[in-house]
């Protein structure tokens, strides 16, 4: 099964017209979810055991929202009914060649509540192939009302929709009040909390990044193309991997600047048809994760872009093609914003950061250097490809594995070096004579490792969310002490500039005061020089002071709230 698949597409158009009638009548409040209360009642007349239904939920809600959309009610519905034939039910299920055939379940009582139903009306998307679709614009509506009355709980039909409640009325107030979107992050929206899982590639130039993608969709995405009429010399070139996949991508008619023309991010997701769309328009839309980018100014929105395509596997992830990370003088002096600044913005969002290396590129640049050292916090999310692997012989390639240890070793500062995946990732076949039969079998399996990690990325995409969030929320209440500290050292009357630069210069102290007083993880203070930075442009007098109440809801939040909406969103079974 390709990744995060269900089998609606392996249901027959009779049956799926079959499943949203009863999808209608589980789906009690209309909402487009069947929740824990709304499975219970409904699969209860399957007459399954209660061992059995645990595993059909386990299954169905296999990226652990909490609920069943109208897909993932398929598979539970498939998974019923190879229960009620005497079939073990496992993973392995979903990938039995009769499902197309495969009769609806048994459901004991059905057939009456139907009958009395007749009336309720189908929310019904053409455009979805008949799909009936999620009511998720309804919490939009919760970031955008300037109303001071809380969200009431019945309105929290998953566990993203609990973190949506818990950031509008505990974490945000503590973030606007002491800035913390000025400091650290942008303040979050309903889009940030509803995008799909993300995957960043990160590696010098011809590292194989933008072919990785391809080889992964098997197909090109909108805005990287090879045109028809591109002299056959340059095809050869570009086909023999003597120039980068950007450069190949610049020959096809991107554009060309005074800057590396490949110095770009492109986001690759899914979208209605092909095309591409502008980093200032997509920066400005707000079902899109990207206002953020925003603070990096124009400079940047003009070399950024997103690409839209229709395709299964973007329908669960979307891919970060990122520009080759500069060496010498060039990283300094072609760069027109913060390229380190922007790979940190979205190592915060991404699920997966894949540094791609090649065995002619070993090295890692001073930029590089910067760029591994902002994925700090991140090092769970990272992953390390030696790319190309097949262009050396084995000896070799031992020898490159090595050099790539130690380099690694030095810039990422842990004990422990990320996964480390080798092979040759394009479509071209393994070059066998280099490597040998038995190099071509590591690269097989190596690949199987690496989309084995891929195809769990939406599986743990809530998992992650939660994750995120709570990393977020500690650094929210660190940073509400250090802007406190920092008010309450500022003097009432005199001397306020030259206290403010005191301050300023000696914060390593100031934030040991503040780790001590109030028992801080050193390890979650933000950096110094950062810091720094950001502070100079601001009066420290105008600043507020810690307010208990504020730091107290976070807490109740994080040792209370949180638990409590994993609990009630958890296999109902």
């Amino acid at each position: 099964m390709e990744i995060g698949q269900y089998p609606a597409s392996s249901c027959s158009k009779e049956h799926q017209k079959i499943y949203q009638e009863w999808f209608a009548l589980a789906d009690a409040d209309g909402d487009g979810r069947i929740t824990g209360p709304d499975a219970i009642k409904f699969f209860g007349m399957s007459k399954l055991s209660r061992a059995d239904l645990k595993q059909v939920w386990a299954i169905a809600d296999t990226r652990r929202q909490g609920y069943l959309g109208f897909p993932e009610f398929i598979t539970a519905m498939q998974l019923v009914s190879l229960a009620q034939a005497g079939n073990e039910i496992t993973q392995d299920s979903l990938k039995r060649d009769d499902l197309v055939s495969l009769n609806p379940p048994v459901m004991e009582g059905l057939d009456a509540l139907l009958a009395k139903s007749k009336h309720l009306v189908k929310r019904v998307d053409p455009e979805m192939d008949g799909y009936p679709q999620e009511q998720s614009h309804l919490t939009n509506k919760w970031f955008s009302s300037k109303s001071s009355k809380k969200i009431p709980l019945t309105a929290v039909t998953s566990v993203i929709d609990g973190l949506k409640k818990l950031y509008i009325e505990k974490l945000k107030p503590l973030e606007v009040t002491y800035k913390f979107n000025d400091f650290v992050s942008p303040l979050l929206t309903s889009s940030d909390f509803d995008a799909k899982p993300m995957v960043m590639l990160l590696g010098q130039y011809s590292t194989g990044k933008t072919t990785f993608i391809k080889h992964l969709l098997r197909t090109s995405y909108p805005g990287f193309f090879y045109l028809p009429d591109v002299p056959s010399i340059v095809s050869q070139v570009c086909s023999s991997n003597m120039l980068s996949d950007s450069l190949c991508f610049a020959f096809a008619g991107a554009h060309i600047g005074p800057e590396p023309t490949t110095d770009r991010f492109v986001v690759v997701m899914s979208g209605p048809d092909e095309r591409t769309i502008p980093g200032n328009t997509i920066a400005v839309q707000a079902d899109m994760p990207f206002s953020g980018l925003t603070t990096f100014g124009t400079a940047f929105l003009s070399k950024f872009e997103c690409s839209q395509m229709r395709h299964p596997l973007l329908e669960h992830i979307t891919f970060v093609d990122t520009p080759g990370v500069l060496s010498g003088e060039k990283q300094r002096t072609q760069r027109s914003y913060d390229f380190t600044g922007v790979t940190s913005w979205f190592a915060a969002k991404c699920d997966l950061i894949l540094l791609l290396f090649d065995p002619h590129k070993l090295d890692v640049s001073d930029e590089f250097k910067r760029v591994i050292g902002s994925l700090r916090g991140h090092d769970d999310k990272i992953r390390v490809v030696l790319n190309k692997a097949d262009q050396v012989d084995t000896q070799q390639l031992m020898r490159v594995y090595g050099a790539l240890m130690w380099s690694l070793g030095k810039v990422l500062n842990t004990p422990e070096v990320s996964r480390v995946y080798i092979g040759s990732f394009n479509d071209k076949p393994v070059n066998e004579s280099a490597v040998g039969p038995l190099g071509k079998e590591l690269f097989e399996r190596e690949q199987d490792d690496l989309l084995s990690d891929l195809k769990d990325i939406p599986k743990k995409a809530c998992d992650r969310r939660i994750n995120e969030f709570v990393k977020r929320a500690r650094a929210a209440k660190i940073h509400a002490y250090i802007i406190g500290h920092l008010k309450k050292e500022m003097p009432t009357m005199m001397g306020k500039a030259k206290a403010q630069q005191r301050l300023i210069d000696n914060l390593p102290d100031e934030f040991a005061k503040v780790q001590r007083e109030y028992h801080l993880p050193s390890g979650d203070f933000p950096y110094v020089e950062h810091f720094k930075e950001v502070l100079s442009g601001y009066s420290f007098d105008k600043f507020e002071k810690v307010k208990p109440k504020m730091i107290q809801a976070v807490d109740d939040m994080l040792g209370y709230d949180i638990p409590e909406l994993l609990k009630n969103f958890r296999n109902p079974y």
